[in-house]
């Protein structure tokens, strides 16, 4: 059994409006609900192999966050350019293309494209729009995670920061 968590950043800043968006860190919301939302990960009991995140500042932050909840060395994080801003096929491509030795991912990216990949991923739930650090979890019962696109998904879980305020 695999699974696959997608979490999308956290809440990041608009104060200096001359950093790129690439470059934008995470506010003070962003800084409370990451950790927030890792430790109710962790608490799931839901083991991660691997930290795959988008290179932007505001995605790897989070991810930081989660992988230190894990005790996951934070220098292991895989960093995918693709990921930043993108579309549902490299959700797929990334997922394809990850060691069959890992069985459980935690990726973290950007909207709108993470919400059209949720989206793709059950019919049990469906997403208007991942609010920021929200995360959703599937499983499959694959041997190879080239075969995660085809297989059919179990829906274990979205869980956003608003439902614990």
């Amino acid at each position: 059994m695999r699974s696959v968590i997608l979490i999308r950043h956290a809440k990041s800043s608009w104060d200096d409006v001359s950093l790129s968006d690439f470059d934008r860190p995470l506010n003070e919301r962003g800084k409370h609900d990451a950790p927030l939302m890792a430790e109710l990960l962790y608490n799931r009991k839901i083991p991660v192999d691997s930290f795959i995140s988008s290179p932007a500042k505001r995605a790897r932050k989070t991810a930081a966050y989660f992988a230190k909840q894990f005790g996951y060395d934070v220098d292991r994080i895989v960093l995918k350019d693709a990921l930043y801003l993108a579309e549902v096929e490299v959700f797929y491509n990334i997922i394809a293309q990850t060691d069959d030795a890992l069985h459980h991912l935690a990726i973290f990216s950007h909207n709108p494209g993470i919400t059209f990949f949720v989206n793709t991923l059950t019919d049990v739930v469906r997403v208007d729009d991942m609010p920021t650090c929200a995360m959703f979890a599937v499983q499959a019962d694959i041997g190879h995670w080239s075969d995660f696109r085809s297989a059919p998904k179990n829906f274990l879980f979205f869980d956003a920061p608003r439902n614990h305020r």
